[in-house]
């Protein structure tokens, strides 16, 4: 509380002229001292960074950055970048007054905190739009950055990564740019190296650049990142763990050659193993891409499931506590089990279906997760009765005719299913159901009883 009493204490009593003049003292400790103090105060909320644009002191700051020596110029990138952190309309309000031509000149300066400095000011603008970013582009930045990721200071590899991820994430062309200026190579080079911070940015800016299309994806691919990046999913690291299965799931999401290659490097196993040995979001990305490769068709679907990855997928499911994990849990294990009835009793044979069910049914489950645990796409195709009739028990109408309409295809040709369907009170449960006269669910049940004799039924 007394904190925040001090700020506003700064921002209300005029702080900001009384710094503004030592800007331009004589004194250069003086100069820094004031710029830093202004860091300070625009970093800590946004009311702040407001009054140091309404102090007109970045035109001042913008001026300084080419004449002044390299204490002042890394004060006054942390001021342009504590400004612009806050939101879109800050950011602009930097670009407006010029700074990013002279923060672009700051990355070729000799000094590397000067570049480290330029180069996280940059990002912090680049990352709010593809406006914003397509003007740190403009300004000649790029081609600067990938210089910076080659220096030998791990500091500089990894804010420039990072500003280079940012300014990839948010379309295409973006993305495109940095391509052409040569950072693919130079980023999959240091998926290697032992620093776990800088591996995070190398991976997210892959990501950033694999995510957009098919073309930007296979150039990644080209680099030679496989199998290398599996070894990320092993790391010690949560986010290196959680940034390398995000590459992995967004190279695999485009096409199913995408998906076989990965398949093939031993990816689906490693993504599979990643799973069970880390908790909460960071199965995320990794659950996701087990997902996108099943969706893609039924062998690599079978690929998925002949790697035992369904019941990790049921262990997500039961063990997370964020819906929007489970949902993630589910929609994947629908994906596996949607081709044919060989991959839908894979997925039923799990005994994941009723926990499904009460997903779906349970008022508490986010919308998300409702619909994602709909069983729709699994019953479909499933015919492994075993697995559908503890349904028959719970299950609303609307999924209730899917489990129904299934018995209705398999009874009238299985003289054995028939008889289990007897005698462990499947046929009982069905007589029990309430359905509309003329409904489908109302046909499916009728033609399960035409299956028996009359006074079976009875």
């Amino acid at each position: 509380c007394s904190l925040n009493a001090l700020f506003s204490f700064c921002c209300n009593s005029g702080v900001m002229s009384l710094l503004r003049p030592l800007l331009l003292d004589v004194v250069p400790t003086i100069q820094q001292t004031a710029a830093l103090a202004l860091g300070r105060l625009a970093n800590y909320n946004d009311d702040l960074a407001e009054a140091v644009v309404k102090g007109d002191i970045l035109p001042q700051l913008v001026c300084s950055l080419s004449e002044q020596n390299r204490f002042y110029k890394k004060a006054a990138a942390f001021v342009l970048r504590a400004v612009g952190k806050h939101s879109p309309q800050l950011a602009q309000a930097v670009v407006q007054c010029g700074a990013l031509e002279s923060l672009a000149i700051c990355l070729e300066d000799f000094d590397p905190g000067v570049k480290e400095a330029a180069a996280w000011a940059l990002g912090y603008i680049a990352r709010h739009n593809s406006e914003l970013s397509q003007a740190v582009v403009d300004a000649g930045a790029v081609p600067l950055l990938v210089l910076c990721i080659q220096e030998p200071e791990i500091a500089l590899k990894r804010i420039a990564a990072s500003t280079l991820s940012d300014i990839s994430k948010h379309s295409p062309e973006l993305a495109q740019t940095v391509v052409d200026a040569g950072a693919i190579a130079h980023l999959a080079q240091m998926i290697l190296n032992p620093d776990a911070k800088l591996k995070r940015q190398v991976l997210s800016a892959l990501s950033q650049i694999a995510k957009h299309s098919v073309d930007l994806a296979e150039l990644v691919v080209e680099a030679e990142i496989f199998p290398v990046v599996l070894t990320c999913l092993k790391d010690s690291d949560e986010y290196v763990k959680k940034n390398g299965a995000t590459l992995i799931r967004e190279i695999a999401k485009h096409t199913p050659e995408l998906s076989q290659f990965i398949v093939n490097a031993g990816g689906v196993a490693a993504v599979i193993d990643c799973i069970g040995s880390c908790r909460g979001t960071v199965r995320l990305p990794g659950i996701m891409m087990l997902g996108y490769v099943a969706a893609h068709s039924e062998n690599l679907s079978m690929a998925v499931i002949v790697s035992k990855g369904i019941p990790p997928l049921c262990t997500c499911l039961v063990e997370e506590q964020e819906d929007h994990l489970k949902a993630a849990a589910a929609w994947a294990l629908g994906q596996v089990g949607r081709h044919t009835p060989e991959h839908a009793r894979a997925v039923a044979v799990a005994n994941v279906l009723p926990t499904l069910l009460s997903m779906y049914m349970d008022t508490h489950s986010s919308e998300d997760l409702q619909l994602k645990a709909t069983l729709k796409n699994i019953l479909q195709k499933c015919t492994y009765l075993p697995a559908l009739e503890p349904l028959l028990q719970d299950a609303p109408p609307n999924i209730m005719k899917h489990i129904v309409g299934q018995f209705s295809k398999v009874l009238p040709h299985d003289s054995k299913a028939r008889r289990l369907f007897v005698t462990t009170g499947g046929l009982k449960k069905v007589q029990e159901i309430k359905a509309e006269p003329g409904s489908l669910l109302q046909e499916y049940i009728n033609t399960i009883n035409n299956c028996f004799p009359e006074e079976i039924v009875r």
